[in-house]
């Protein structure tokens, strides 16, 4: 018993995991939306795909076909520092589910939805970046100037 528990614990310890999903608009018509993830080291690259229910948007993966209708709207790139990013152009106009799912070769697969809603889209832009993903340090920074007021009163 205490063998499987120890197989169980390090296989789940050394699993992919998908740690933020960002997005911002390019231009008025067109998403991009990084999912950035976590796989131990010595990995190989692992794949990337970007689904919305059963539709596969795009993939890094050979092996899987695209949805038609996303042929030549979407495209996925693994970029360097564990990142999957998805250009997704002509995004219709209301809410919708991207998935971002990372898979290792004969593991499980990770994954991390979110709802983008187009007429609220950031656009890209350092600023943009910064308020999504580093907003607990943003706000540190807005706040600092007036904790020193206080401070000196």
């Amino acid at each position: 018993m205490f063998f499987l528990a120890t197989i169980l614990l390090f296989g789940s310890a050394s699993a992919q995991k998908v740690i933020q999903l960002n997005y911002c608009s390019i231009d008025e018509h067109t998403l991009r939306m990084d999912c950035k993830y976590a796989i131990p080291a010595e990995s190989p690259e692992p794949f990337c795909k970007y689904t919305n229910g059963e539709r596969l948007f795009d993939t890094t993966d050979p092996d899987e076909e695209q949805h038609a209708p996303f042929k030549k709207r979407a495209r996925v790139r693994i970029f360097p520092g564990n990142n999957c990013r998805l250009l997704f152009k002509n995004l219709p106009k209301g809410k919708s589910n991207f998935t971002c799912n990372i898979k290792l070769a004969d593991s499980a697969t990770s994954s991390k939805t979110s709802v983008v809603e187009k007429k609220l889209l950031l656009p890209c832009s350092g600023w943009s970046v910064l308020l999504q993903s580093c907003s607990g340090l943003l706000l540190t920074l807005m706040t600092l100037p007036m904790l020193l007021e206080i401070h000196w009163l």
